[in-house]
């Protein structure tokens, strides 16, 4: 049995940066950046900073999905690219990703302490790793709507998601002469939960990504790397390792994921009704249960709020995390479950949405002070009622 040093190991089995496919995908990033810029859009206001600024941004996400799926879409369908482009230079995509994450994590650190757009919402720890990692601007821009944090979480990594799908699904077919379902079902539900995201973009904004986190490595590097990287990971596995299903259990895990998304919409629908009418409406037929609280801002200005405690918000407090869960472990599930390794998203998933529910219940607590105890006693269960 072979042996390898460190070094040998990482030469021989390590991805290999590419010169021609650097180039591709700062072509990729500009490309997405000009759609962001130029594409008409609607301007959504986001939510209430810390300092007390509200922003506007530009919400133009759709438009640049289908432009640059139907582009990709006639590139292949005439000749011009190779539909497994993507899939073929793999590899390589990942080195040139990383290193954009990384050097975009110092260009933001920089740029805080020297140009930063709002001083007021800066954020230092004291620690240069720890500022450097979870950011210390909250909304760095260059001019007046181009929101790095945005553009970097909904459009290089969001849109390619499905386009990696698409890749992926070239290959497995090049590689094999088949498509099966179960690549097609995975490629469904990615497709679902991403067009959902942009045709409710404005609703994005008003998420503990774009409201409360700041925008370092954790965020630069994970949308640029992690999430195209990860988020695949099922077509990825079955392009290579095509597992077969049957008519009946591929309609299952289908529906099953399809019922998470409607869950995972229903839920954020009944949240944003009930602000939007200040909880002057109705859920399941019922009138809305709220609780009216109170919060200051850094500027020493009050502001109230509602904490809504009926319809689906009355069974958890963070019920829209369950949604997205039973989507993200459908979407693992057209993998089978022969390898633990395509089923990386929906244990990341967990994990990341039972942190966001601590992080999220600490700023409430010290938000909201005993109007938050209230809502806590009203609505017991965390994401699963009856079981968390």
């Amino acid at each position: 049995m072979l042996q390898f040093g460190p070094a040998t190991f990482y030469s021989t089995f390590a991805p290999k940066p590419d010169l021609n496919v650097a180039l591709g995908y700062s072509a990729w990033i500009l490309f997405q950046a000009a759609l962001y810029r130029f594409l008409p859009s609607k301007f959504s206001t986001g939510q209430l900073t810390p300092a007390g600024n509200l922003l506007k941004y530009r919400t133009n996400g759709l438009s640049a999905w289908i432009v640059t799926h139907s582009l990709f879409a006639i590139a292949a369908l005439t000749g011009i690219v190779n539909p497994a482009i993507l899939a073929r230079h793999w590899a390589g995509l990942l080195v040139v990703a990383n290193v954009s994450g990384f050097l975009l994590t110092g260009f933001v650190y920089i740029k805080a302490h020297l140009s930063p757009t709002h001083e007021s919402d800066r954020k230092f720890s004291g620690s240069i790793l720890y500022d450097m990692y979870m950011g210390i601007e909250l909304n760095p821009r260059f001019g007046e709507y181009f929101d790095f944090k945005l553009f970097t979480n909904g459009r290089p990594g969001i849109v390619a998601w499905t386009l990696i799908d698409w890749s992926f699904i070239a290959y497995q077919y090049q590689l094999h002469g088949y498509i099966t379902y179960s690549i097609l079902v995975a490629t469904a539900l990615h497709t679902l939960y991403v067009v959902d995201f942009f045709i409710n973009e404005d609703w994005y904004l008003r998420t503990i990504d774009i409201c409360h986190d700041h925008f370092g490595f954790y965020l630069a590097w994970g949308s640029l790397v992690w999430l195209p990287g990860i988020y695949t990971l099922q077509t990825q596995y079955l392009a290579r390792y095509p597992g077969t299903l049957s008519d009946f259990h591929a309609l299952v895990i289908l529906m099953t994921g399809v019922t998470g998304y409607v869950i995972f919409r229903s839920v954020n629908h009944q949240k944003d009704l009930v602000r939007r009418t200040k909880g002057n409406c109705k859920l399941w037929g019922a009138p809305a249960q709220v609780i009216r609280v109170k919060y200051r801002t850094k500027d020493g200005l009050e502001h109230n709020s509602i904490l809504l405690c009926s319809g689906w918000w009355g069974l958890a407090r963070h019920i829209n995390y369950l949604g997205d869960l039973i989507l993200s472990y459908s979407m693992c599930a057209t993998c089978g479950f022969k390898n633990l390794l395509p089923w990386t998203y929906a244990i990341f998933m967990t994990i990341l949405l039972i942190h966001r529910c601590w992080r999220d219940e600490e700023r409430c607590s010290k938000k909201y002070g005993k109007g938050w105890e209230q809502y806590c006693k009203r609505v017991k269960w965390v994401i699963i009622p009856g079981i968390y």
